[in-house]
């Protein structure tokens, strides 16, 4: 019996050996995946600062892939829409702007610096791009806006929409609307009238055409600049612009 029970403990801690052996294993090669992961997002993490300390923007994505092309020049419908500047400026900056977007309103003071610093030689004109599916009040703040627009007063109101981004609602349009001496029976009809929705649409429609699928998007005398650009992007572009009129 003895050497029957002896025999027996061999296989079996043979068995335990192997399994701990396995195990261990197992659990190294997982930690080296997760290892190799975590280097990975720190990589990529690390990019991504030093494209903000730079403070350049980070690299299109590949879904920018149809985009326009910065390097041609565009023809950009302006008829009708609401412009700040005279039409024989010899600059032209078109602006495709979603009210709820952050990085648009972001982008307000460098726009704001732009008129200061050009004045009468820069054009500015609004267009509508809501990008609805991720911006809720992105369409009635533009219906506000084109409301506001009728009244003459659309500027007015686009910069309370953007000084107060964070309190969007249909309570707050009235609200501003009052505030900008607006006629309100004619503010409320407005608001439901099909002109204005088609004329929102008309924007985003030709925005689609244009390549343009994000906001904010620039037209520069025809030549596209996205996003949130600093100033001095702008500039260089402006500046070109101007030179060539000069020649």
């Amino acid at each position: 019996m003895e050497g029957q029970s002896g025999t027996g403990r061999i296989p079996a801690a043979l068995i335990v050996s192997a399994a701990l052996l396995v195990g261990a294993l197992l659990v190294r090669g997982a930690l080296e995946r997760q290892t190799a992961a975590i280097e990975d997002v720190q990589t990529v993490l690390g990019d991504v600062g030093k494209a903000l300390a730079s403070g350049r923007p980070s690299a299109p994505s590949r879904a920018d892939a149809g985009a326009p092309d910065p390097g041609a020049r565009y023809t950009v419908k302006t008829d009708g829409a609401p412009v700040r500047g005279p039409d024989d400026a010899k600059v032209t900056l078109v602006e495709f702007l979603d009210f709820q977007c952050p990085f648009c309103s972001r982008v307000q003071p460098t726009l704001d610096q732009i008129r200061k610093t050009y004045g009468d030689r820069v054009r500015v004109v609004f267009k509508h791009l809501p990008l609805k599916s991720i911006h809720p009040q992105a369409g009635p703040a533009a219906t506000a806006a084109e409301a506001a627009h009728g009244q003459g007063k659309f500027w007015e109101m686009h910069d309370l929409i953007f000084a107060n981004q964070g309190q969007l609602g249909d309570a707050k349009y009235q609200e501003w609307a009052r505030q900008l001496g607006l006629d309100m029976d004619r503010f409320d009809k407005d608001l439901k009238s099909p002109a204005v929705s088609q004329r929102i649409d008309a924007d985003s429609q030709e925005a689609a055409k244009l390549g343009v699928s994000g906001t904010p998007a620039f037209f520069v005398n025809g030549r596209y600049l996205s996003g949130a650009q600093p100033f001095e992007r702008f500039k260089a572009l402006i500046d070109e612009e101007l030179a060539k009129a000069k020649g």
